[in-house]
């Protein structure tokens, strides 16, 4: 077996102590850096537990009435929206009805010539459209009104109030809103 000495100190170092280097290469605990069980021995006052808990509690309000804002925008967002697209759906439908009117004329004049083959259509197609919300404007015998009657002739009557003596053309009424007016002729 072999000798097996202790490592003795290099010449001139005798008396000199070296620290021991942790594993890992870590540098050895300085002594100017407070140890983590230092820095919990300062206990914050009650005072300043208060004004951070009242700048928490104020934070906490502010981010509660943004969230509620904007919550309010979304609805009215959403909303708005759905209103613009029912308006949108109303106002196509309109329009369809619309272009639709010139064959409503069409079949009106092919009955009035003594067409009746005509009529099943016309009367379906407008049966149709009356469930879906149109109104036929006929006022043949009515008074006379500016806003749903187009006056496109007149006649001398006998000094009553204007009526309607004759419709050329009916006018059409799409859920309340006018969408022609009828074309007749003014007795007044």
């Amino acid at each position: 077996m072999s000798d097996v000495r202790p490592e003795e100190p290099a010449p001139g170092t005798e008396g000199t102590e070296v620290p021991p280097v942790p594993v890992g290469g870590a540098a050895p605990p300085s002594e100017d850096v407070p140890d983590e069980a230092d820095a919990g021995d300062a206990v914050p006052s009650v005072e300043g537990l208060v004004a951070d808990l009242e700048r928490v509690v104020g934070e906490r309000d502010e981010y509660l009435a943004l969230a509620q804002a904007k919550q309010a925008e979304f609805e009215n967002y959403k909303k708005r929206v759905m209103k613009q697209q029912a308006d949108h759906l109303a106002q196509a439908a309109a329009s369809l009805v619309e272009k639709l009117l010139p064959v409503l004329d069409a079949l009106d004049a092919g009955v009035r010539h003594g067409d009746e083959s005509v009529a099943p259509m016309r009367a379906q197609l407008l049966g149709v459209l009356e469930k879906e919300g149109l109104t036929r404007l006929d006022p043949e015998g009515d008074s006379f009104d500016p806003t749903e009657h187009e006056a496109v002739a007149s006649e001398p009557g006998d000094g009553e109030e204007p009526s309607v003596a004759e419709t050329f053309r009916a006018g059409y009424r799409w859920k309340g809103r006018l969408l022609r007016p009828a074309m007749v002729r003014v007795k007044s």
